[in-house]
């Protein structure tokens, strides 16, 4: 993060660490200018040829981890200063059309890629999400909506946790759409048991 105040700026950048450092050696390329043209030095030109096409293919790799990165700071900056609860609904066709590249590749290389970031360390997947509607007609992020809901149930009462229905109409308070089974989904996904487990664990 760069700055302060109200407006924050967040800068992106590769870990230097993890980024492998590729080049042709000098004594192949030197073999090439001093080569005769022969089936030994063909077969050494394919090689060099496969080693550029490797090196380009792997740099640019990282600079579509970097740009999707980017894309994905500047779509959910609320999230980083406060937390899931400001989670932007986000899916990655969205971020294919934004980027010019197809919807497979964002998944290729949010795949198995983490961000190191104000709030922890996340999946770069973690940042996608569906949207569920609200009553202004705006959109809520699933996200931010399982958020709402762990938020809910840990400040339930030990004696009276709060059911599935409930913590509907708790989202419906605050003018999120969500019917009971997408609660109860929700819920599983983050291995919070139903109610009255939790009151027997109580």
């Amino acid at each position: 993060m760069v700055g302060g105040g109200s407006q924050p700026r967040f800068r992106v950048q590769l870990n230097p660490d993890v980024m492998p450092r590729l080049r042709v050696h000098d004594i192949y390329a030197n073999a090439l200018r001093g080569g005769k043209g022969g089936e030994n030095h063909q077969a050494l030109v394919q090689r060099l040829q496969e080693a550029r096409w490797f090196i380009k293919n792997i740099q640019q790799r990282f600079d579509t981890i970097l740009r999707v990165s980017q894309a994905i700071v500047e779509r959910q900056k609320n999230f980083f200063v406060h937390g899931e609860l400001a989670m932007r609904p986000m899916v990655q066709r969205e971020l294919a059309d934004e980027l010019g590249v197809h919807e497979s590749t964002i998944s290729r290389v949010t795949t198995a890629k983490y961000m190191v970031t104000p709030q922890g360390t996340f999946e770069l997947k973690y940042f996608f999400g569906s949207a569920l509607g609200t009553e202004t007609g705006g959109n809520a992020s699933s996200t931010a909506v399982r958020a709402l809901i762990k938020q809910f149930i840990a400040a339930e009462s030990a004696t009276k946790p709060l059911s599935d229905n409930q913590l509907a109409d708790m989202l419906k308070e605050q003018g999120i759409d969500c019917a009971r089974r997408t609660v109860a989904k929700y819920r599983e996904a983050m291995r919070i048991p139903v109610a009255s487990l939790r009151k027997a664990v109580a």
